[in-house]
């Protein structure tokens, strides 16, 4: 079956069949693969039978792996490039991240250079009496700036904003040491796409703590303003996880929000992995 791309009705998220992730791709398969990734900033590939070797071979096809700090903790044994996300337990422990990505985001925006781009792999996905529970939700940031009022535009040319690892609320506890490890740091509001010269709105409610040269009340007025308007209905594509499902996302062209509607004793497990961009924002 000859390579296709299913764009969905959203903004970004587009479907690619005919490909098998376990095998190795060639140059021009995984060429396409790589351009409808940066076309749609949401990719996916259903029903893969994928082992966590073939995943980080897969990862690196698009970068050098990039490590989340959460994984530390919960990466998966012998393959430390795979970071657990999961609600299950064993005795009595959390075998992975749970409650991750609550809140809108772009994945280690707190760092100097945020990863391109995150994997996750399903493995096991919560259904409550036939309904498919635990989607994510994904952002178009560059149609959000597309739609801004040109007077918008111009107030946000050149601006940076501020981000504090400490600065949101997160399931688990954040250590002094992680505090230490990554203070804060500056990204511009507005990042150009390195591959598409697109531009992207960069802004988070509570990941951003401030923007440079704009007074604290006035900065969080725009913050949650600009947030907002991110996060509208017409922007956002949902995804519907199934067993098997390889989706990947442009930390630049979407923000995303996974929905907690689960709990145990429905389970629900996925594999991440994270892939690093080759320059810092711009």
């Amino acid at each position: 079956m000859a390579l296709k791309v299913v764009q969905s009705d959203a903004p970004v998220g587009a479907e690619i069949r005919g490909v098998d992730l376990s095998q190795p791709l060639n140059e021009n398969t995984f060429g396409a693969v790589e351009d409808a990734y940066n076309e749609h900033g949401v990719i996916f590939f259903r029903n893969q039978s994928i082992s966590p070797d073939e995943l980080l071979d897969f990862s690196r096809r698009f970068g050098d792996l990039q490590f989340n700090v959460f994984g530390e903790d919960h990466g998966l044994a012998n393959h430390p490039g795979v970071v657990v996300i999961s609600n299950v337990q064993e005795g009595g422990r959390d075998i992975g991240v749970k409650r991750a990505g609550q809140h809108w985001h772009s994945d280690m925006c707190y760092t100097a250079n945020p990863p391109r781009g995150t994997i996750l792999c399903a493995r096991e996905v919560p259904h409550q009496d036939g309904l498919i529970l635990g989607d994510t939700c994904f952002a178009a940031t560059h149609v959000a700036y597309d739609d801004l009022p040109g007077s918008m535009k111009d107030r946000l040319a050149g601006r940076r904003a501020e981000f504090d690892f400490s600065g949101r609320k997160r399931a688990q506890v954040i250590s002094q040491e992680q505090r230490d490890r990554f203070p804060p740091v500056c990204h511009p509001i507005v990042r150009t796409h390195p591959y598409t010269g697109r531009k992207c709105l960069y802004v988070m409610r509570d990941d951003c703590t401030g923007i440079e040269g704009v007074d604290d009340e006035e900065a969080q007025r725009l913050i949650e303003a600009l947030a907002d308007h991110i996060t509208r209905p017409e922007y956002i594509y949902r995804h519907q996880w199934q067993e098997g499902d390889v989706l990947i996302w442009d930390n630049c062209t979407v923000q995303h929000m996974a929905v907690q509607d689960y709990n145990l004793p429905l389970r629900r497990l996925m594999h991440r992995t994270t892939f690093a961009a080759e320059a810092p924002p711009a």
